[in-house]
Order: structure tokens, then sequence, then C-alpha cells
């Protein structure tokens, strides 16, 4: 969670790369497209840390907490 943490942080003060991508398509709505970018970076971090790490998929449960992470996070 420390690192999900630590990437909210960076895409809070590193959203030039998502403002771009943002703007690029501009005919969808803004906040539900950068949430649902920053979602997506979520969850590939989140996979990648398992299989890094913990060389394994993440359990139900883990997957459930980062659930819950998400929507501390986002709702």
């Amino acid at each position: 969670m420390k690192i999900l943490e630590k990437k909210i942080d960076e895409m809070k003060t590193e959203n030039n790369n998502t403002k771009e991508i943002i703007d690029k398509f501009s005919n969808f709505d803004p906040v539900s497209f950068s949430s649902g970018i920053s979602i997506g970076r979520l969850s590939n971090s989140f996979y990648y840390q398992h299989r890094r790490i913990l060389k394994r998929d993440p359990t139900d449960n883990e997957f459930t907490e980062f659930l819950e992470f998400l929507k501390k996070e986002f709702v």
C-alpha cells in the first residue's frame, strides 16, 4: 500500500503527461478520464509489485484490500 500511496503522490506532481493525454481526448469527460488513467496506473503497479516482489499474483483478499484503498482515495 505504501508503494501505491507513493504512486498517487507521483501522479499528483507529475501530471504533465496525464494532462497532455487528457487534452488529446478533449471529447471525454476530463475528470472521469483522469481518474481512469490514475486507477489504471495504480492497478498496473499493484499487479506488477506482486509479481516482482512476491513472485505471484495477488490473492482475492489482497485484491479486496486494493479495491478498498482505491475507494478511499477516489470516492
